[in-house]
């Protein structure tokens, strides 16, 4: 099993055994609160001028899910499926004259 990420650490998220995962509904789901949280918090600054800056977090939690929303959204209301980027209404309008 993967190690788990630090906000599992005083309270598992998932509660699990060898073979199962056993919290499988929201009553037993264990929400952490504020008092769970650290008392404090160590920031360290990393110095590399090298590297353009990209934020914090993880890139692909910021953009897949807004990337795959909006087509699928299209999908849904129109049924079709359009399969270039950047959508836009000359390329919808385009999609749903050929049918």
């Amino acid at each position: 099993m993967p190690p788990a990420p630090s906000s599992q650490k005083n309270k598992p998220l998932r509660a699990v055994d060898r073979d199962h995962v056993n919290s499988v509904d929201w009553t037993s789901y264990p929400i952490p609160e504020i008092a769970d949280a650290p008392q404090t918090i160590d920031i360290v600054l990393i110095d590399r001028p090298e590297i353009a800056p990209s934020g914090g977090g993880e890139p692909s939690s910021r953009t897949a899910p807004a990337a795959m929303a909006n087509p699928n959204a299209n999908f849904d209301a129109t049924g079709m499926r359009l399969r270039k980027v950047p959508l836009t209404p000359a390329r919808m309008k385009e999609a749903l004259a050929r049918g």
